[in-house]
């Protein structure tokens, strides 16, 4: 059997939506803020201050709209001055844009008030409903298919179909390289779509590892969606290809074993493994 490698399978790798959840935003700057700081406070404990006071200023602009700064430092207590540092560290994270504010009925002398919004990649960093919308959706179809086998190949059906739309920009980046190549393209298309995938080298093979799967929670309920995936990774590349391990099945890292292109058997149908360990 073939065993992911340690980096294959390596944990607590995090994706790219570092706001998920409670808005913690990233630590940019904070280390040179903190190191002259007079108290002599852990360097650790102020980084953690700072991200939790950005996190507010972020949940702030989420929960009541486009802000001033002025409005902001009401809202939250702190200074006009402090406001405008974390909003320039938001602003470096895409995580908020300065915009002009809207002027209803007679302007008033002078600029109007600068105000400071949401981005798209800041909004989607809190949470959202998604997950659960795909779930409710796939469940739909698995009933209305009749439930049982008939709903779990109706819910197949939909996973190959999602995949193969995608299928020809995969397909066209594969063919531009040469065979030995190619598992190496794949991760880089996959990387492109929000996966961040790599390949590396293993025994009789590589190993194509994704540390980031954007429907791991509803393919936690649906295996389908692995298993397809799994079966598109072997048409692109070829040949029969062995799923390790899946981010949805608790594991790290999304790990598929494939095998060197000399080993490569045609028109080979894909493992069954996708989504589970083998034993």
């Amino acid at each position: 059997m073939i065993e992911a490698t340690d980096g294959g399978l390596d944990r607590g790798l995090s994706g790219p939506g570092e706001l998920r959840n409670n808005g913690v935003v990233k630590n940019v700057g904070e280390a040179a803020e903190s190191s002259s700081d007079p108290t002599g406070a852990p360097q650790e404990e102020l980084a953690t201050g700072e991200r939790s006071t950005r996190n507010r200023v972020a949940r702030s602009i989420l929960d009541h709209g486009p802000s001033t700064v002025a409005d902001l430092a009401t809202r939250l207590g702190l200074t006009q001055a402090a406001v405008r540092r974390h909003l320039d560290a938001l602003v470096a994270d895409d995580v908020v844009e300065p915009r002009e504010k809207k002027i209803y009925g007679a302007r008033t002398r002078g600029r109007p008030a600068k105000v400071f919004a949401l981005t798209d990649c800041g909004r989607d960093a809190f949470d959202q409903s998604y997950d659960k919308l795909a779930a409710e959706a796939l469940r739909w179809i698995s009933q209305s298919a009749g439930g049982g086998e008939l709903g779990e190949a109706a819910v197949a059906a939909f996973a190959r179909a999602r995949l193969a739309a995608q299928a020809e920009g995969y397909r066209e980046a594969l063919e531009s390289v040469p065979p030995q190549e190619r598992t190496e393209a794949l991760a880089k298309a996959l990387s492109a779509d929000g996966y961040a995938a790599t390949a590396r080298s293993a025994p009789v093979g590589e190993q194509l590892c994704q540390h980031h799967c954007p429907v791991a929670h509803v393919a936690e309920q649906f295996p389908q969606l692995c298993e397809a995936e799994t079966e598109f990774f072997s048409r692109l590349l070829g040949t029969h290809v062995q799923r390790l391990a899946t981010i949805a099945h608790g594991d790290g890292v999304c790990t598929t074993f494939v095998p060197r292109s000399e080993t490569k058997q045609e028109n080979a149908t894909t493992a069954s493994t996708a989504g589970r360990n083998p034993a």
